[in-house]
């Protein structure tokens, strides 16, 4: 696709499919980090099977929001009368737990960040344009070719970034995000929601557990914001003015 300049040359662009569901994507995602870290800063301790609770040893904690550190326990004693089965306690502060808004807007968000990633794929795939513009082919997964383009995008300033098809780093951080990061990030949340978990049980048992699938949902967030955080920095320093112009004019 491309479109014809005043000197007859071809200026190439995204096509219009790809810039209505890139912002619908890009929306969604902003909403849904937002949501997901008001939710997390309520319990931001990260376990790995099926239960998880403040008396319990997290896999991970984040020193986020107001409740890390912040919840303290009387002794704790056995539940059962079985000092190796599960533990009780008295709670003796009220946690910050104002996030029912977060988890309203994170649910609604899904649901459109699930309409435009559906949309991408199959388009995607259908068009072409995954194998085209994102899939690696094999001969550019060579150490000499990855070295290569390493090498160029540790020199500053850095080049004006081409249209697709884009370089091999590029195509491995789009398609890591939008064939794993993403898809992965949607089911282990949409597996924790009790409507969905006690409709297809299956999905937890898929991950191990409502905690195991919490922290699978975490590292993939924390995945695509990374990505996010690059990608908006690669964005600023290759020429924002004209990359924007690219995706909203798609020229």
């Amino acid at each position: 696709m491309g479109q014809a300049g005043q000197s007859g040359d071809i200026v190439h662009g995204h096509r219009l499919w790809v810039r209505l569901i890139h912002w619908l994507i890009a929306l969604a995602v902003l909403t849904l980090l937002y949501s997901g870290v008001a939710i997390l800063m309520v319990h931001p301790r990260l376990y790995w099977g099926h239960a998880g609770n403040d008396l319990m040893q997290p896999l991970l904690e984040i020193p986020l929001g107001p409740n890390h550190h912040a919840i303290h326990f009387s002794a704790s004693a056995p539940f059962f009368g079985d000092a190796s089965g599960p533990q009780d306690a008295n709670r003796l502060n009220e946690p910050w737990n104002e996030n029912g808004w977060a988890r309203s807007l994170h649910f609604l968000a899904a649901w459109f960040f699930l309409a435009g990633l559906s949309a991408y794929l199959v388009i995607g795939l259908l068009t072409g344009h995954a194998r085209r513009a994102l899939l690696p082919h094999r001969n550019e997964l060579t150490r000499r070719n990855l070295w290569q383009d390493i090498k160029a995008h540790l020199r500053f300033p850095l080049p004006i970034a081409p249209p697709p098809p884009y370089a091999i780093l590029q195509k491995l951080a789009y398609a890591s995000v939008a064939f794993i990061a993403l898809p992965l990030m949607f089911i282990t949340g949409i597996s924790m929601a009790p409507a969905i978990s006690a409709n297809y049980p299956f999905l937890l048992d898929l991950f191990g557990g409502t905690q195991s699938a919490r922290t699978i949902h975490f590292f993939s967030f924390a995945f695509v914001a990374t990505f996010l955080a690059v990608h908006l920095a690669m964005v600023a320093m290759t020429g924002p003015g004209r990359q924007l112009r690219a995706m909203i004019r798609g020229h």
